[in-house]
């Protein structure tokens, strides 16, 4: 099933580099049609409405590339902190997708500012991890995920429109998780304090 889906993920970049260099008309319109199926089969996959997978792709213009996802490493003896997604209730790292016109520190920086109301200072980047290295649950897009051990220099945690809550959290005590964005496996690695690229 991950195969099948990681080669949908290669099809449908197929169908978009197609139909974005593509000159001659009617490969257009073949590119374009590869591109309905190939997100059929996708919704079929994961669960998601052909609706919901054709507007998060209608964001998604241009050259088709790996997206970038910051998050933050943040910890406090043997525990992390995590933050509550305010809609699904599930932890994860603080962080999100990066942002254009910001280095990966300075978009990561961000992120914990807006959903932790704190300021910290990027110490080093601890992982970079590779979504599509996952078998646990497909995603439409590849991922890079950076992640980078940081430390608190000043704030308390501020209610915001993302995040109901922030804690420190044991590895052994961990709150239920949004896996698509921090997984407990992750964690471990982190915490592990090793410098990973996950290739």
């Amino acid at each position: 099933m991950e195969e099948i889906f990681e080669k949908y993920q290669r099809l449908l970049a197929i169908a978009d580099a197609g139909i974005y260099y593509g000159k001659d008309i009617y490969d257009q319109e073949r590119y374009a049609e590869m591109k309905e199926i190939v997100l059929a089969l996708m919704s079929q996959s994961t669960g998601e409405s052909l609706h919901e997978l054709k507007l998060m792709l209608d964001t998604n213009e241009g050259y088709p590339t790996p997206k970038v996802d910051v998050r933050a490493l943040i910890r406090q003896e043997n525990k992390v902190l995590l933050v509550e997604d305010i809609h699904t209730k599930e932890w994860s790292l603080p962080g999100g997708y990066a942002e254009v016109g910001l280095s990966p520190k300075e978009n990561v920086i961000k992120e914990v500012l807006e959903e932790t109301g704190l300021v910290v200072a990027v110490d080093k980047l601890a992982a970079v991890f590779d979504t599509n290295l996952r078998k646990d649950i497909p995603q439409l897009f590849q991922y890079y995920k950076f992640v980078f051990a940081c430390s608190i220099q000043a704030g308390s945690f501020v209610t915001n429109s993302e995040t109901s809550a922030s804690g420190f959290f044991a590895l052994e005590e961990l709150p239920p998780l949004s896996i698509k964005r921090t997984t407990a496996e992750q964690l471990k690695i982190l915490m592990s304090e090793k410098q990973v690229f996950v290739d």
